[in-house]
């Protein structure tokens, strides 16, 4: 236990090593800034980053302004929430989409059709339905955290049979939401047309209008990044798969057993042979 003690803390400390000179030259050119209004700021000075929002923060109550350590810790919280979640997702969708290679013709095939650049901008992201199909199929059934966590009940809740106590603490466990078989028609299976319905085409992944799946919690509290996530992996999914033709490797069948980590990962990571497209 001391060595996970000692480790935690040694990664601590390059989280400050790598992030506090940032945070100290942005400091110094919003300083800058406010000295000479009238400079002309460089490109990069110019652009309003997350860190100039936590510099500008003021904690009312206790009325100062955060600490470095205090900027470090969102900072770190910001850039590895959206990560792991990420790549784990990206993986199991890149999984399914080798596992059924017609799934992924189609989409190829839809990109094809309207991506006429060779660089994909954001813009066409909008109009390839089944890339956001695809995305939030692997959302649904792989989501990369199975369980929200922990909040208290504020009054005693009678939900079906089950009287929930006032302060007891629930755990919601969102994976089996999003495989519901009264909601979701063969829920095991990856099939994105079930989202290219006229419902599908706006999802409501919020949780304001019913909670068909949770991937990002629901409600106020939801996970503030869901949408850089989605637009992420659609960047992500589109760039692999218009660029290379994925295959299972020989005598691999793909294999999506899941197994606990961080997030839940895939217990046999995804091998596949790639093939560039021809243009």
């Amino acid at each position: 236990m001391r060595k996970r003690w000692e480790e935690l803390f040694r990664i601590l400390k390059c989280q400050e090593d790598v992030l506090i000179p940032f945070i100290r030259e942005r400091k110094k050119a919003k300083e800058k800034r406010s000295r000479e209004p009238n400079m002309e700021d460089s490109k990069d000075e110019s652009v309003v980053s997350y860190v100039d929002t936590l510099l500008d923060l003021q904690l009312p109550d206790e009325n100062r302004k955060l600490t470095e350590l205090e900027i470090v810790s969102l900072c770190t919280e910001f850039l590895s929430a959206g990560t792991d979640t990420t790549t784990t997702t990206l993986q199991w969708i890149m999984a399914n989409l080798v596992k059924y290679p017609h799934i992924q013709e189609k989409l190829f095939m839809e990109i094809k059709g309207v991506v006429r650049e060779e660089k994909i901008q954001e813009d066409d992201l909008q109009r390839i339905p089944y890339l956001k199909a695809v995305v939030l199929e692997g959302l649904r059934r792989h989501p990369p955290t199975h369980f929200m966590p922990p909040h208290a009940v504020t009054e005693d809740v009678v939900v079906g049979e089950y009287v929930i106590p006032k302060e007891a603490t629930i755990i919601i466990n969102a994976a089996e939401i999003g495989w519901d078989p009264t909601v979701w028609e063969d829920p095991m299976s990856f099939n994105p047309s079930r989202f290219l319905s006229k419902e599908g085409e706006t999802f409501d992944m919020t949780g304001r209008r019913e909670i068909k799946m949770m991937p990002f919690g629901a409600g106020r509290r939801m996970c503030p990044g869901y949408a850089l996530s989605i637009l992420h992996l659609e960047y992500f999914v589109a760039n692999l798969v218009s660029k290379f033709e994925w295959k299972a490797v020989d005598g691999d069948n793909v294999d999506l057993s899941a197994k606990l980590e961080f997030t839940m990962v895939m217990k046999n990571p995804l091998q596949a042979q790639l093939s560039l497209r021809s243009k």
